[in-house]
């Protein structure tokens, strides 16, 4: 619960995304009602519950709402984990078929429905996704960051700056071992992406054409590491789209949040004749 500083209880739900158990995934806070709350109190919420992002919802409509994302440090335009945690929410209370979410990465469609284990899985359609190739000062100051040299990266997946309401540095680490000894410099990572504009640098390694094993540092909400990031999983997909590693209408896993002890699996896939992605997820409430 939050209070207001109006005295009114707010109700805080929390729940962990992209995952069946609680104790895996990446979790997040819910606020189905948040009418009445104020920045700064929104904010409050979301620093004392620590996640990475909290959703706070405010209804339009039948099943349309608009919706704000805020990390222990600041606003976020979109957040994909966050907006899967909150589908399951509402689904449980409203039942199956497509809410209507308005973000400030603009229109956000989610489809509710029946997961294979008879749970519930929610289905986002992401803001349209672009891409660009990274500088080489962008990689040579976020390599600095990372203590990664150029050797550790796999040329045949190159360095761009990709887009799916938020802006994400795409690193190709050589090899899983690479991936998986990731000890940055958070300060140093930190100012490079404050002064950029990234929400986070999606690190993955490429265990197949369509499996792939992603972490992602995330210092400018205030946490060092992210178990599972939708918006950067929908920008990856359009990365590999654009790059031709991804035909429209096919799919691809990740894994994320492994080396953390949280595993998370998302999946993605690429909306034939369109830019947007699809990212599918279930999500359990934390007890």
């Amino acid at each position: 619960m939050g209070r207001r500083n109006d005295g009114q209880v707010t109700e805080v739900l929390r729940y962990t995304a992209f995952t069946t158990t609680p104790s895996g995934g990446n979790p997040a806070g819910v606020v189905l009602d948040a009418q009445g709350l104020s920045d700064a109190e929104m904010l409050a919420i979301a620093a004392e519950l620590g996640y990475s992002e909290s959703a706070f919802l405010f209804p339009t409509g039948e099943r349309q709402y608009r919706v704000r994302y805020f990390s222990p440090l600041a606003e976020v335009a979109f957040c994909g984990h966050a907006t899967i945690a909150t589908s399951v929410a509402l689904g449980e209370r409203i039942g199956q078929g497509t809410v209507h979410l308005a973000t400030q990465a603009g229109p956000v469609p989610v489809e509710i429905v029946p997961g294979p284990a008879g749970d519930i899985t929610a289905v986002l359609t992401s803001p349209p996704a672009s891409t660009r190739p990274a500088t080489e000062e962008e990689i040579r100051r976020t390599l600095a960051g990372l203590r990664w040299s150029a050797d550790d990266l796999d040329p045949a997946y190159p360095a761009h700056v990709a887009n799916a309401g938020n802006d994400h540095l795409v690193l190709a680490a050589a090899t899983r071992d690479r991936l998986a000894d990731l000890d940055y410099d958070y300060d140093a990572l930190a100012k490079i992406m404050a002064e950029l504009g990234w929400t986070t640098v999606h690190l993955f390694w490429a265990e197949s054409p369509a499996v792939f094993h992603a972490r992602n540092p995330f210092p400018p909400g205030g946490v060092v590491e992210d178990p599972a990031t939708g918006a950067a999983a929908a920008a990856f997909t359009g990365y590999l789209r654009t790059l031709g590693h991804l035909q429209d209408g096919s799919s691809i896993t990740i894994h994320q949040g492994v080396d953390m002890g949280r595993p998370s699996l998302l999946t993605c896939t690429a909306i034939p004749g369109d830019t947007r992605v699809k990212v599918s997820g279930t999500a359990v409430p934390i007890p």
